[in-house]
């Protein structure tokens, strides 16, 4: 069994979580089931940590689930999930059924706008990217110099980040600037009352995912926060191999409670 299913708080957490009827567990992917790296596309996630999701989806009155920044095409592609898995992209605001509210021709032009500004003020800073999602982009940062990083966000945040209409997120290393309005909390709260749920167990490293820990208020309920930072979370663990061992964890409690 893994070692955090013993006797400790967050141990204690997971195993009254995984003896309830009906429960979702959920993760973001970068710096959790897949690490943090230098560029977004080569990350490559845990294996373990996929085996379990797919081994929990599996079981009766479980249900899994990645919420991610990234744009949903994308997060199927690098994770290699399908159903029953369930996958959610642009922050919570992109699901199987693409948006709830379709972006209009005025927020596409926004977007064409601010991807022109990140384009520009990319091309000032070596090391510094940008990606670009149905309803947003994001400029990276990570693999500039500290000076430049910093400039080249002082820029987006004084610039078009400022704009009527253009909805912000920090995260490590990146901004992102969208045309709609998104949330991870909102995203669980509609994956919870999907199907059910008596608690949700999610895991999270950034920013972003302090919007989901707030959501997690119910009895049952399992926020983990991965990584340092301050955080709302009620457990912190340290790294993407820990999410393994906590999803493998609550896999094998669910499947030996069915």
């Amino acid at each position: 069994m893994s070692p955090t299913a013993r006797a400790t708080p967050l141990g204690d957490a997971l195993a009254e979580f995984a003896s309830l009827d009906r429960v979702l567990i959920a993760s973001d992917y970068d710096g959790c089931v897949a690490p943090i790296v230098s560029r977004p596309e080569d990350a490559v996630p845990n294996a373990e940590s996929i085996d379990a999701l797919r081994a929990a989806a599996d079981l009766p009155g479980t249900w899994a689930a990645l919420v991610s920044g990234r744009a949903r095409a994308d997060l199927a592609a690098l994770s290699g999930l399908r159903e029953p898995v369930t996958l959610v992209g642009s922050h919570g605001a992109e699901f199987e059924a693409g948006f709830d509210d379709p972006v209009t021709a005025e927020q596409q032009a926004l977007l064409k706008s601010v991807i022109a500004e990140f384009d520009s003020i990319s091309a000032r800073f070596p090391g510094t990217s940008v990606e670009t999602k149905p309803a947003s982009t994001t400029l990276h940062v990570r693999n500039a110099s500290d000076d430049d990083a910093r400039a080249a966000l002082a820029l987006a945040v004084d610039g078009p980040a400022a704009w009527d209409g253009v909805y912000v997120t920090h995260g490590k290393a990146v901004i992102e600037l969208a045309v709609i309005e998104t949330s991870k909390g909102h995203a669980l709260d509609r994956l919870r009352d999907r199907v059910h749920a008596q608690a949700v167990l999610y895991l999270g490293d950034d920013i972003t995912d302090e919007k989901a820990f707030a959501h997690l208020n119910l009895p049952g309920d399992v926020s983990v926060k991965v990584g340092g930072g301050a955080t709302g979370a009620k457990f912190r663990i340290a790294d993407p191999d820990e999410v393994a061992q906590v999803l493998s964890t609550v896999a094998y409690l669910r499947a030996i409670r069915s």
